[in-house]
């Protein structure tokens, strides 16, 4: 930071230190950017725990990735044999030196010859160094290891002025610098004074408990820049070196409303009928034999049916195995696995410690970008380290992995006969969905049941579902809870046998009450229908006398009033002039 004083105030103008990227995974993240540019840095450590392996590393991407020529100056191993110690890891030192990128200098340094000799100084050394750096125009040095090129040399006040002469030739030289150096005895290098004139300090530690190798990374200092200060696990494997940060891991991530099936159409439909949230994280736990793993085969399965890539950490199985048992349930993964949208880490928890399991997890997720990452089961961990640091593993976990976007699928192991809602790894906090298979005795049988003990961010169902494991998959059927309880398996298929049966009866019953009433309003229609026909026959007899009488009493009437006059003499022609004679008389 600089500071510039002006009349009246102070004002400040923060200046970024100038970095060069060692191109080591993780550590230039942890560093924000990689070791001090035209500084000397100091890697220090025990025997074996990576400090040449980082050192070459710093160099050879130094010139392969970011043009910047390097030297390496060897005060232990021959050119000939750093060049096959490294041609492992993909480095070609001889391609590089022919090239003119790589200086590899061997400097033989004999302890008798030093000890013989009464004035020391390194005036040689700058001689032999400067020339090749200008021979290049290098812009990294490497010094490996310090101790051996002051080897024997018991004057302590020579050591000193030595070791700081060393480290300002090379400032001046402008020269970004790594010495390597092994640990002392409560100090961090042997001669107690390469960490105090270094820029920075990175202290490599490699460590057995109970037989588990692990390796862990410290950035003791660095002047002039932020730094994470944590303990960092990294990983020395045949892709080199690899560090994996964890102070980085904040709770920043997107959270996605985007939804994905979990490949068993029921589970979807419990989970608001629309499965996962995409980059959310899902727990599946419950005893030996609840479905843990056939569940995590739906979910593969139906990723890569949507055409994501999947990538599959299992502890107990082979992926020969895996993919066998699920052949039995109708999951056939193999044609995923063929066309490379699957693929299996298969690997026993003892055979690394948790950060090498880790950081092997981060190198297989950055290379392969899945979509969708199971682990079956996370528990497995816990036959290698405590539990608190299985949780604290499994956090930084998924938090990489949220950050990332991935979905998960953790499958955890509960011990016992009985399961809790709890898990034996804890870390049921920190996952959005949480899915508990339980063991339903009854009957004497034992049956499975799934339920989502929470699924933040939905609406989903408080019903336990019967689970069970067919030749087509897995099926969640409902569960009979009647006034004895809970009923699965035999129980419950006698409980809606005896239901269909009562039913029955009660139908039959109904269809003999139907029929009666059919034969009651026949009967009744037919009975109405006869009186009416009565009424009516009755009605239209009187009717038809009537007539009859009517007809009788009119032909009567007519006979009646010819008769009478007949009997007055008088017919229709002369019935006038009759009145009028009459009259005459």
């Amino acid at each position: 930071m600089a500071i510039a004083e002006t009349p009246g105030h102070y004002s400040s103008t923060v200046t970024s230190l100038p970095k060069s990227p060692t191109g080591i995974d993780g550590f230039d993240q942890v560093t924000a950017g990689g070791l001090p540019t035209g500084r000397p840095s100091l890697i220090c450590g025990g025997a074996g725990c990576g400090k040449t392996l980082f050192a070459i590393s710093f160099l050879v991407n130094g010139a392969v990735r970011f043009g910047e020529p390097g030297v390496f100056m060897s005060f232990e191993e021959s050119s000939h044999e750093l060049a096959q110690n490294v041609a492992s890891l993909g480095f070609d030192l001889p391609g590089l030196i022919e090239q003119k990128k790589i200086v590899l200098d061997h400097v033989k340094i004999e302890r008798s010859e030093i000890e013989e000799t009464g004035d020391y100084d390194l005036e040689g050394l700058f001689i032999r160094l400067g020339f090749a750096i200008d021979s290049i125009g290098a812009k990294r040095v490497v010094l490996d290891t310090i101790e051996s090129l002051f080897a024997g040399l018991a004057n302590q006040s020579i050591l000193r002025a030595e070791l700081r002469r060393l480290f300002r030739w090379l400032k001046d030289k402008g020269v970004t610098a790594i010495i390597t150096g092994e640990r002392g005895e409560g100090t961090l290098t042997r001669q107690g004074l390469e960490e105090y004139v270094s820029d920075a300090v990175i202290l490599l530690d490699h460590r057995v408990t109970e037989q588990i190798s692990t390796r862990r990374l410290r950035i003791v200092k660095y002047r002039g820049s932020a730094h994470g200060t944590n303990e960092y696990p990294f990983l020395i494997d045949e892709d080199g070196i690899a560090v994996l940060p964890v102070t980085s891991m904040g709770l920043t991530h997107a959270a996605s409303s985007e939804r994905i099936s979990s490949g068993i159409p029921r589970l979807d439909t419990m989970l608001d009928g629309h499965g996962y949230f995409r980059g959310s994280t899902v727990l599946v736990s419950g005893t030996a034999g609840a479905g843990k793993s056939s569940v995590a085969a739906h979910f593969l399965d139906a990723a890569c049916w949507r055409g994501e890539r999947c990538l599959a950490f299992v502890f107990e199985e082979s992926p020969a195995q895996v993919v066998r048992n699920m052949r039995s349930i109708g999951i056939d993964l193999q044609p995923w696995v063929d066309r490379g949208l699957l693929e299996f880490h298969a690997a026993r928890p003892s055979l690394h410690g948790l950060e090498m399991h880790l950081s092997r997890m981060h190198r297989a997720i950055d290379r392969f970008q899945p979509s969708v990452v199971v682990i079956d089961p996370v528990s497995s961990l816990l036959t290698v380290a405590e539990e608190t640091d299985v949780q604290a593993t499994l956090t930084r976990l998924v938090d990489y992995l949220k950050l990332k976007g991935v979905t998960a699928l953790l499958t955890s192991l509960t011990h016992g006969r009985s399961e809790g809602e709890q898990t034996d790894v804890a870390i049921s906090s920190i996952v959005d969905t949480w899915l508990l298979l339980v063991t339903l005795e009854s009957s004497g049988e034992r049956n499975r049941g799934l339920y989502v003990l929470k699924s933040r961010g939905m609406g989903h169902s408080n019903q336990i579902r019967e689970f069970l494991l067919t030749d087509h998959g897995v099926e969640l059927v409902d569960v009979y809870a009647g006034p004895s309880g809970v009923l699965t398996g035999s129980a419950r298929l006698t409980q809606e046998a005896q239901e269909r049966a009562a039913v029955l009866v009660q139908e039959q019953e109904l269809d003999r009450k139907e029929r009666t009433l059919e034969r009651l309003r026949a009967a009744f229609e037919e009975a109405e229908l006869a009186a009416l026909r009565a009424k009516f026959d009755a009605e239209q007899a009187d009717l038809a006398i009537g007539i009859d009488e009517n007809r009788s009493r009119a032909t009567r009437l007519r006979t009646d009033r010819h008769d009478i006059a007949q009997s007055r003499g008088a017919d229709a022609a002369g019935s006038g002039n009759g009145r009028k004679q009459r009259g005459k008389v």
